[in-house]
């Protein structure tokens, strides 16, 4: 395979002599020879440490991008913004939260078309980063997918499943003398997982299913949980 069959696009900015200059500065960011014979493959991170969606999608890049090495590609990740309608609701912070959409979009778009990714992978967790990262492959129309990040399942609370919806609906109950402090204390405590996000399906799965449908996403992968092994490659594969 030629050159330009395995890096149509990242053959422009790496090869040749004229591109020692840029060469040298990806050399300063760890890339080696071998490096710049392979495709640049783009991971487009979402994650963000502001939000429980797309907080565990820094680790799995990691796994996202031992693949992408294994395959015989070098990965190059980089980060986008995200809002969290759950954090932000009822305040002035919501209102950024649809824009957000748009900006993930360009920001995905730009990084892509800037460095000459040959393909692209694009981690994603709620519903704002999820159409984000599908309206950008649209745009950029280069080999590329979407990889969910998951859900993780409800917790416990006096002996039943809860999950961020009850607290919503116990923030109500609350205000109206049918919680204690103490009982909404625990509930806010027993509905979240630190290090993965809570299932809540709404919007954000549904698009993630309709990714699979539209091509666009591996088949199978919206219903492997966050903290499945299979998520981060450690068990049998679900990519």
């Amino acid at each position: 395979m030629s050159d330009t069959l395995l890096k149509p696009r990242s053959g422009a900015l790496t090869d040749g002599a004229s591109r020692a200059g840029a060469r040298a500065m990806l050399r300063a960011c760890g890339l080696q020879d071998d490096d710049f014979k392979k495709p640049l493959i783009g991971v487009a991170n979402t994650w963000i440490e502001i939000g429980p969606c797309n907080y565990h999608l820094r680790e799995l890049a990691q796994h996202v991008k031992e693949g992408i090495r294994a395959a015989g590609g070098t990965p190059l990740e980089f980060n986008t913004v995200s809002i969290s309608d759950g954090i932000t609701m009822g305040t002035e912070g919501m209102r950024a939260s649809l824009v957000s959409r748009e900006v993930i979009t360009d920001s995905i778009e730009l990084v892509t078309r800037g460095n000459l990714f040959d393909a692209l992978v694009v981690l994603v967790g709620c519903d704002k980063t999820i159409p984000g990262g599908i309206m950008a492959l649209a745009r950029l129309n280069i080999p590329g997918l979407i990889l969910y990040g998951g859900s993780i399942a409800p917790g416990q609370f006096e002996g039943h499943a809860v999950t961020i919806q009850d607290v919503y609906e116990a923030i109500g109950k609350h205000s109206h003398g049918g919680m204690t402090d103490a009982q909404l204390k625990s509930l806010e405590v027993a509905a979240w997982s630190r290090s993965r996000r809570l299932r809540r399906a709404i919007h954000r799965d549904t698009m993630a299913l309709v990714c699979e449908f539209l091509g666009i996403a591996p088949m199978g992968l919206s219903s492997v949980p966050a903290t499945d092994n299979r998520k981060s490659g450690r068990g049998p594969s679900c990519w």
